[in-house]
């Protein structure tokens, strides 16, 4: 008899691809949807699905994540962030299986001035993030077990972040103006989906439980983050018109977006450190292996 799969869903994202990748890598089982595969807006065709495969984890990597387009698409952005998670959620008590969940600092407001712990009062400021946090309180009420991993700015070689803006801007204009005054940590999609393994480990041998705060070390501004790609990049021959030099720091008030974003993202992820005993990498650690991936890959289009 096959073993009972673990269920991928979000497979095309960032966060996706580096799941599968790592759930492959690992021997696990992994039967992963995208959206070609299913239509995740029917809930009744989704649960369906899932009752079927019966699978004894539940990867969930699916998001809403157009932040700005989300305050004019309300109703979308909570059915992908907060109503899938909680039938999830239902489908994995009633049957015992487990989900792990993704979530996102913008849950908060950015007005504290240390860390954001687990523990700590939610106030997002935007659609996306109450979605993202509406999501999370379903997953927590559910009684099934679970782990949900809360992060920020996720980065990889494998689909559109801003990493990868900045690459391809710098390479088309001779300067660039970044917002400096939002505070945050770039996480490697790998070393999340690696997070998220061990995590997964430890729930199966210790019945590890729980919302973790899931970002590296260290902390940067977009303006801090984008020079840093740009002189890395730079470092492994890659050409621009705009150098890091030419990446000029702007107000939040002067880059205007629909979405009004936290202007300060640390999270504290020292219980999760902690519970998983491993190694907790400074963020540019991942930031270079994206940038080294990309490299490889060059000429091919960032």
């Amino acid at each position: 008899m096959a073993a009972e799969p673990v269920l991928l869903l979000g497979a095309a994202g960032q966060l996706g691809h580096a799941l599968f990748q790592a759930l492959q890598q690992a021997g696990q089982p992994v039967v992963a949807w995208t959206r070609a595969d299913i239509d995740f807006s029917h809930l009744s065709e989704l649960k369906q699905r899932v009752a079927q495969l019966k699978p004894r984890w539940i990867f969930n990597a699916a998001a809403y994540t157009a932040v700005d387009k989300a305050q004019t698409e309300p109703e979308q952005a909570h059915l992908v962030n907060a109503l899938i998670p909680a039938m999830l959620a239902e489908y994995a008590k009633a049957n015992g299986a487990a989900l792990m969940h993704f979530s996102s600092d913008y849950v908060f407001n950015g007005r504290a001035t240390r860390p954001y712990l687990e523990t700590d009062a939610t106030d997002p400021l935007s659609v996306y993030g109450q979605s993202k946090r509406d999501g999370d309180a379903a997953v927590q009420a559910s009684g099934a077990r679970y782990v949900v991993l809360r992060s920020s700015w996720v980065v990889a070689a494998h689909g559109q972040n801003f990493l990868k803006t900045m690459l391809r801007l710098a390479a088309e204009r001779d300067q660039l103006n970044v917002v400096a005054d939002q505070t945050g940590v770039p996480t490697a999609a790998t070393w999340l989906a690696e997070l998220a393994l061990r995590a997964m480990s430890l729930a199966e041998r210790e019945g590890f439980n729980g919302l973790f705060h899931a970002t590296p070390r260290g902390q940067t501004t977009w303006h801090g983050y984008a020079q840093y790609v740009l002189t890395q990049a730079a470092s492994r021959g890659w050409t621009f018109k705009a150098t890091a030099d030419q990446v000029h720091p702007i107000t939040t008030a002067q880059y205007p977006l629909p979405a009004q974003r936290p202007a300060y993202g640390l999270l504290d992820s020292s219980l999760l450190a902690r519970s998983l005993q491993c190694d907790w990498p400074d963020w540019q650690v991942g930031v270079n292996q994206v940038i080294a991936q990309l490299s490889k890959q060059r000429p091919a289009k960032v």
